[in-house]
């Protein structure tokens, strides 16, 4: 088998005719219709049937490699990002959790108590300061921009308590 000689006639293929040379190859059918993703199976199939595959020894260790892996039972969870978890640092723009910032709106004063992992406004918790923004007028607004605290290291409108 000349696995060069396949490599050119595998360039000219349709999705259908990889897909055919995959199950010929393989001994079953593949859900994939991405060429470069066939293409590249089929060749390394054809150079271990040519040039032999892992060594005992490899497979060996690859299962012992796997057997000692932490395995995941679920998907991961959705992570809030919190200044409390190591390694993870916090947005220099604001002011420690417990501080208040303020801002001047349609004439009422907006304060915003910074949390640990979120801000509150009117009894409420939010995630992100464009989400208390868009609370606020109805509209998308960086949060940020709207609280004076758009530059890092940046203190408009901020009151500490």
């Amino acid at each position: 088998m000349n696995v060069a000689a396949a490599i050119t006639e595998l360039a000219d293929m349709t999705v259908r005719e990889l897909r055919q040379r995959y199950a010929k190859v393989f001994g079953e059918t593949t859900n994939s219709r991405h060429k470069d993703f066939l293409r590249r199976r089929i060749i390394w199939r054809m150079q271990v049937r040519v040039e032999g595959g892992l060594s005992g020894k490899a497979h060996a260790r690859a299962r012992e490699l796997a057997d000692e892996a932490e395995l995941r039972m679920s998907a991961p969870g959705r992570r809030s990002i919190s200044a409390e978890k190591p390694g993870m640092q916090r947005d220099k723009r604001l002011p420690m959790p417990g501080a208040i910032i303020t801002r001047e709106y349609k004439g009422q004063t907006i304060e915003v108590r910074i949390l640990h992992d979120g801000f509150e406004y009117c009894g409420e918790v939010y995630r992100t300061l464009s989400a208390v923004t868009k609370a606020v007028t109805g509209k998308h607004w960086n949060g940020y921009h709207f609280f004076g605290l758009g530059k890092r290291g940046n203190s408009n409108g901020r009151k500490e308590q």
